[in-house]
Parts: C-alpha cells; structure tokens; sequence
C-alpha cells in the first residue's frame, strides 16, 4: 500500500489504546467510508475494527509445564492503532510512514506450585498488509526470575532478534535471522485475511514456545492445514522436528473469533520426559474502550469476564 494511502488511514482510524491524553474520535461511520475508500478492509472489518474499542476475550486456561498441567486464564486484546515502523512503538504523532496494525496482545498467567507464572506476547501486525509484523516481543516473570525477547522486521529483509533472560547463556543482543512466517502472527491473521498460510511452509515457533521449551528461535519445517467442521474452522501447525502441534479452532462467521485451542508437545525432566497438551477455551468476549476504564468502579468489568 502506498505511503498516502497509508497516512490517510493513519489520520482517520483513531482507536488508540492505553493513551494518556484525551483523543478526538471521530463517528464509525466517517472511518467505514474512509476505509473503504483507501482500499484498507471490507466494510464489515472497518465496521468492526475501527469502532473505537478492543475486543477483549478470556479463556480458562490449562497450561502445561514441568512435566505437569497447571490451571490457569488467557486474555487476547485485539485492537488497532498507527504503529511506527522506523521507532517500533505505537505512534503517538501521526506521521506519512505509520502503519495501521492490528495488535494482539496475549497474556498467560497460571501458577506452577508455589510460585505464579505471567507471560505476555504482543504483536503488530499491518492490517491488509504484508504477511509479517512489524515487531513480536514476549514478556515473562515468575520468582526466579523474568526475561525479554523481541523480534524486529528490518527493511534489510530479515529479523532482528534480541533476547535478554536470568538464565546463563540464552541472552542474545542484535543477531539476524531470515524472513519467515511467524507463528505469533497466525492469530492476527486468522482474523483479518481471507487466506491463511497451508501446505509444507518454513515457520518460527511462538516466541512464547520458545521460552517454554528452550528451543533456538529459528523458522522450522512445519505443516499447515485448514479444516471446517459445523460453524467453526480448525487452522493446525505441525513441527515435525519438535514433536509439537498447535491447533486454532475460530468462527467461520466474521469477525472470526477465536474460540479455543491446543497445543501438543513434550513436557518434562529427562525419562519422565511426555505428550502433554495446554488447552484453551473460550469463557467470554467483550468489546471495550478498557484504556477508560481504570478506575476501582470499573473492576466489574472483569468479573464479565471471569477473571
């Protein structure tokens, strides 16, 4: 898409997350018509995604970990804003090289033991543009510790990987890795494109996975697959060479919702090494301004939402 049509989008779609100044929204029916002109989206996606809010979505959550499964919830917020390609953060001045993304932001939090788990992941991903985001990162804290791991993509066509971790060895600063498909962004994908990646395809597990299982960071043979069944559709992942499979069930209906999902693969200390399976499933959806609800009262909301 071309720079113009890019700032135009920019200028128009104002749904801003988590800002601390006060935002001029304009009325969905001026960004529909706007969208729709540029080329961005159809008019149910504008409809849907640029009406001011996030879609927010809770998930019972049963995690595995240490050979083990822990209970636990999952939180996706979907939302757009104009993201910066040069600086990689949310641009706050709108500027003709913004791109307009569609970022989920994914948190895990499950206890194993005594002590609590919190991961989060956030992705941008250019809303009818490019197949890769701009920048991946993951966020992990728990009592021994906590790490960092970012992912960004240079106009040099590859990826600048840097990871900064409590574990001896596995903090890495500025290396280059090849442009490939990223599992992070599937979810993004699955909600605002009309096809999704199939066949035998090189992939980057989740940066979430790899913190999990301590694996390289790198694109790994994987096979994809789509398939229907009754109002819900089933995207896979299988990677042969770590035994892992992950499985996304999502309403065929627009806006495609996520509706639950599996992930396989082997968990443990050395012989008691297993096939074990985190699943999610869906508890509750809302579509919420939430960087405006801040306030004690507004703790009701999570309740809505079973958390």
């Amino acid at each position: 898409m071309k720079k113009a049509i890019l700032y135009s989008a920019v200028a128009t779609f104002v749904l801003f997350g988590c800002s601390d100044t006060s935002l001029n929204i304009i009325g969905a029916e001026k960004q529909v018509e706007t969208s729709l002109q540029t080329g961005m989206s159809t008019k149910e996606d504008a409809a849907y995604w640029y009406s001011g809010k996030a879609e927010i979505t809770s998930f019972k959550l049963e995690q595995v970990r240490y050979g083990e499964i822990h209970e636990g919830t999952a939180v996706f917020v979907f939302v757009t804003e104009p993201f910066s390609p040069t600086n990689f953060v949310k641009a706050d001045q709108p500027s003709p090289s913004d791109v307009s993304v569609l970022k989920l932001n994914q948190t895990r939090k499950f206890n194993t033991g005594i002590y609590p788990d919190s991961i989060m992941t956030s992705s941008f991903l250019p809303f009818k543009q490019g197949d890769h985001s701009i920048k991946v990162s993951l966020s992990s804290q728990e009592w021994c510790g906590h790490m960092y791991m970012e992912v960004r993509k240079q106009k040099t066509k590859n990826f600048q990987v840097d990871i900064d971790s409590y574990f001896e060895g596995e903090s890495k600063q500025g290396y280059s890795s090849a442009l490939a498909l990223m599992e992070d962004d599937v979810w993004t994908m699955i909600r605002i494109r009309e096809d999704l990646p199939t066949g035998k395809i090189s992939m980057y597990p989740s940066l979430l996975a790899a913190r999990l299982l301590h694996i390289e960071y790198k694109p790994y043979a994987c096979t994809a697959s789509v398939n229907n069944k009754g109002t819900s559709t089933f995207y896979t992942l299988e990677y042969p060479e770590l035994n892992r499979t992950l499985k996304i069930e999502f309403e065929q209906a627009h806006p495609h919702k996520i509706i639950a999902w599996t992930e396989t693969n082997n968990s443990g200390f050395g012989s008691a090494k297993k096939q074990l399976t985190t699943t999610a499933t869906r508890m509750k959806t809302i579509t919420s301004d939430y960087w405006n609800h801040n306030s004690v009262a507004d703790s009701t909301l999570r309740k809505e939402l079973n958390l």
